[in-house]
């Protein structure tokens, strides 16, 4: 296997909105990431992946782009931009842009254009369809609640909306839309930027005829097209290929089969994808009501799922291995124990459980602070469209669930739960802002927050900071094949990574009982302990979220 930088890197990411306001409007913006670049640069980061930063009127935070050559005026300007890739640069950080290319916003000039007439030149930009029996062309339906179709009354048709109205799909079928779009690519590539994280991308290639779905039918009836390969494929032959660039391509609904198409390391299509089979293993028992709820996962669910990718990309195609991102509640409130008691322990044991997997880590902002849910009380709390839309089908319209239900779910699940402002110190709005924030910051900023993560020897932070060296050290950690132990252990997660003459055993203990284990390798007496979230090592014992990882030799 050919090794690549990307292989070795660690990516933090950062959502721009919620990371620091420097002009005390209560947004976050782009200087504010200029000035914490030290700080994830003493995390051991390498490449900054920055949530969508183009001019949009904000109906989903960014992800409805109205020009993707110009910077939203909350975040700053182009010479803002300009100056952080220089200075990340200057640091030997890479920045990622995040590729939004399904879908623009209807405030799009494309757009704009597109909907003045049947006959308009960009008329086929987009997915136009005349009413059937006087409703919908079909009955698909959005990811964001109702209809996928939105009507026109100036032209008398429907656009197709995979996720918002204010978000019309883009018409992939047009070599013009692809023409258009890897132009637009080269403008920030031209510019000096190091990737791209791909919002659903798997979704650009409709099936022939937009039939009606036999289910309920989310934004993932569209995933794994028929031309999706064709079109990434031509991506990567005029634009990605003339660059050194990394790429991750979000992929509802991919299986790993799926993956190693999109990834192989001769498809010429992407470098990886950001699987979600782990991301639904906590779904709701009613199917009507997808993600929202309050479950708890299965520890051998989320090994048999996790392993299942491991395995089965090993040597053909390259894993990202997340927990958390600006659309997943905070890792250490959903899969740990975000008691003050274990928060801390059990942060770190997640952190070890995935980084040592083989794959490219992904540390969302706050993550390697142990940040938690915000648990808001209010629904007027939340501004995620996703989470209100959800609220008012499923408790007003459908009445499948009641207010206070509702309200757990929110409280476990919504996306505003990963967009709290970030935790920088004990000030006022945890450092953030000087004026109002955005979203409300979460309640425990006072015990939780960089200023004191950073100082003290035994954080989430320097946990993290320590994994991270070690990637560096160790090939194996990077490399390694990956072995599961014991699939059917409920409560402990062990598994082996080998290379060459070296093995590692990674020990991870994921609820709050102390538990016995041992793990007969034959060159036990070789094993020197790399890290652990406990400061002795009492073998077979395993207490509290304890972790351990071991390198034997």
């Amino acid at each position: 296997m050919e090794k690549h930088w990307w292989q070795e890197a660690v990516v933090y990411q950062v959502y721009p909105r919620s990371f620091q306001d420097t002009n005390d409007d209560g947004i976050g913006d782009l200087n504010g990431v200029t000035e914490h670049l030290d700080y994830i640069k003493k995390l051991g980061a390498d490449v900054i992946w920055l949530n969508p930063i183009y001019q949009s009127p904000n109906d989903d935070n960014g992800y409805d782009i109205a020009n993707y050559e110009k910077i939203m005026t909350e975040f700053g300007t182009m010479a803002d931009f300009d100056r952080l890739l220089k200075a990340a640069h200057d640091k030997k950080l890479k920045i990622m842009m995040d590729l939004v290319v399904n879908h623009t916003s209807d405030e799009h000039h494309w757009f704009m254009e597109s909907r003045k007439s049947r006959t308009n030149d960009f008329r086929d930009y987009y997915i136009w369809r005349d009413p059937k029996n006087d409703a919908e062309p079909n009955n698909w339906q959005s990811a964001f609640s109702g209809s996928a179709w939105q009507f026109d009354e100036q032209t008398g048709q429907y656009y197709l909306h995979l996720f918002s109205k204010k978000q019309p799909d883009l018409n992939w079928d047009n070599s013009d839309v692809r023409k258009s779009v890897f132009e637009m690519m080269r403008f920030w590539l031209d510019k000096g930027v190091d990737g791209f994280r791909m919002d659903v991308i798997n979704l650009i290639s409709k099936p022939e005829g937009l039939p009606d779905v036999k289910t309920e039918g989310q934004a993932n009836l569209a995933a794994n097209g028929p031309h999706v390969h064709d079109y990434l494929k031509e991506m990567n032959e005029q634009v990605l290929s003339n660059y050194d660039v990394m790429t991750v391509g979000e992929t509802p609904n991919a299986t790993t089969r799926d993956a190693i198409r999109y990834t192989g390391f001769d498809s010429h299509e992407l470098e990886m994808v950001f699987q979600f089979e782990h991301m639904g293993l906590d779904g709701n028992e009613n199917p009507a009501l997808g993600k929202w709820s309050t479950n708890s996962v299965k520890l051998t669910d989320l090994k048999r799922v996790m392993s299942k990718w491991q395995i089965d990309l090993n040597g053909k195609a390259w894993n990202s291995l997340y927990w958390n991102n600006h659309d997943q509640p905070r890792v250490v409130s959903r899969f740990g124990n975000d008691q003050a008691k274990y928060r801390v322990l059990s942060a770190k044991m997640l952190g070890a459980t995935l980084h040592f997997m083989q794959g490219t880590p992904y540390i969302y902002q706050g993550e390697e602070l142990g940040m938690t849910n915000a648990k808001f009380k209010n629904l007027d709390q939340y501004q995620d469209i996703e989470s209100l839309n959800a609220y008012h089908e499923f408790v007003d319209q459908k009445q499948l669930a009641t207010a206070t239900e509702m309200l757990k779910y929110l409280q476990h699940s919504s996306r505003d739960n990963a967009r709290t402002p970030m935790q920088w110190d004990e000030t006022e709005n945890a450092g953030f802002t000087k004026g109002t924030p955005w979203l409300a910051v979460n309640a425990n900023f006072t015990k939780i927050n960089a200023a004191q993560a950073v100082n003290d020897e035994q954080s989430v932070f320097n946990f993290y900071r320590k994994m991270n060296q070690l990637r560096k050290q160790y090939d194996i950690i990077v490399y390694g094949d990956y072995q599961l132990l014991d699939p059917d252990d409920d409560q402990v997660w062990a598994y082996t990574r080998r290379l060459d003459d070296q093995d590692l055993l990674v020990i991870s203990n994921f609820t709050e009982r102390t538990v016995k284990r041992w793990y007969d390798l034959s060159q036990q007496s070789n094993k020197v302990e790399l890290i652990g979230n406990y400061s002795d090592d009492q073998n077979e014992t395993l207490r509290p979220y304890e972790c351990k990882v071991y390198l034997i030799q």
